[in-house]
């Protein structure tokens, strides 16, 4: 009996001793990983901000202090004539991009090919003019009008007609009787433009953008007052298949033949499902005239850094559906791909 009261006794001191070490680890594990003080974590509004901006302001001086070092490294190889460190690549969307499958590519014969048969082919081989027909909603406010007068300005061999209370089927109709090749119709809501309809002619297709941002020619600051040559027009990343469609649709609205010398330019930059637009006119410049602008306030906006002028209305679109044939015609379909569309070609 004593032996085995010995022994439980015995196991019942390992067991403690077990226990303290276990608690005295697990302080140490505490001591040693403390957690991290967040300023979310702060309750007090005053404190939570100081920490805050003391937390900004140490990045914002360990960011100096790297690019001082990197300055100083390649000053120092420069004096050595030495190669040149080598310089992070930022992360971006673009570079971070997963390869996407409907990317065309320079070697696509079949794209290629189909170019020469569709519905623009005759309009992009100037084989006939570009002829644009420009009108309203039914019921449409004063920015409609001022967006197509702008319209007017940039794309040539445009005309403007009233809707009035025609449908907009007797429009095709006539459209194609007096040999216009394009139809835009500014869609208004709430008293602001919100959409345009784009359609080809004779056979379509017919595609619907969703406006936003738009800045008209006459709210733009300095604006400069644009001329009557022919634009050139620059269409940027319409690399996949539907790009590629949407890019050849705006193309058609615009002769084929830029007059180089008005130094007029039309962008669509197609960036994250949106198209941006811009109309400038490049700025050449001697050295004389630079002298004169670098000696004008900064608050003159009269021209950017690139040496462009402003010349009619900024806007942003987003490509919401587009249609093989007209929206009334029997047989027309389309398919949704999240914001965009993809074409149905069959």
């Amino acid at each position: 009996m004593g032996r085995k009261r010995d022994r439980e006794a015995g196991s019942d001191d390992d067991d403690s001793s077990k226990k303290h070490s276990k608690k005295r680890t697990t302080d140490v594990d505490q001591v040693s990983v403390k957690p991290q003080l967040l300023p979310s974590m702060i309750k007090n509004k005053e404190k939570r901000s100081a920490v805050y901006a003391k937390i900004k302001h140490d990045k914002k001086l360990e960011k100096k202090k790297i690019a001082k070092a990197r300055e100083a490294a390649e000053n120092r190889a420069l004096e050595l004539g030495e190669e040149l460190p080598p310089r992070k690549v930022p992360r971006t969307i673009e570079n971070t991009r997963e390869a996407d499958e409907t990317v065309c590519k320079q070697d696509d014969e079949e794209l290629f090919a189909g170019n020469d048969a569709d519905e623009f082919s005759s309009v992009l081989n100037s084989e006939r003019p570009p002829k644009v027909l420009m009108t309203t909603c039914r019921f449409n406010s004063t920015r409609g009008p001022a967006l197509i007068k702008d319209l007017l300005t940039i794309i040539p061999n445009a005309d403007y007609y009233k809707r009035g209370t025609y449908d907009l089927k007797k429009i095709v109709d006539y459209a194609n009787n007096k040999e216009y090749t394009s139809i835009i119709v500014v869609h208004t809501s709430r008293r602001e433009p919100d959409a345009l309809l784009i359609i080809g002619l004779p056979n379509g297709p017919t595609a619907h953008f969703k406006l936003s941002n738009l800045v008209l020619h006459k709210d733009l600051k300095n604006h400069g007052n644009p001329t009557g040559h022919k634009p050139e027009l620059v269409l940027n990343n319409f690399t996949t298949r539907l790009g590629h469609r949407v890019g050849r649709l705006i193309q058609s609205l615009f002769p084929q033949d830029p007059e180089f010398r008005g130094r007029r330019v039309v962008t669509f930059h197609n960036q994250r499902d949106f198209i941006f637009f811009r109309h400038h006119r490049y700025i050449f410049e001697t050295r004389e005239n630079k002298q004169i602008v670098a000696s004008k306030k900064k608050d003159d906006k009269e021209e950017d850094d690139n040496g462009e002028e402003e010349k009619t209305p900024k806007l942003k679109v987003i490509a919401r559906l587009q249609v093989i044939h007209f929206f009334f015609q029997s047989g027309c379909w389309s398919r949704w791909v999240g914001y965009m569309v993809e074409t149905c070609m069959g």
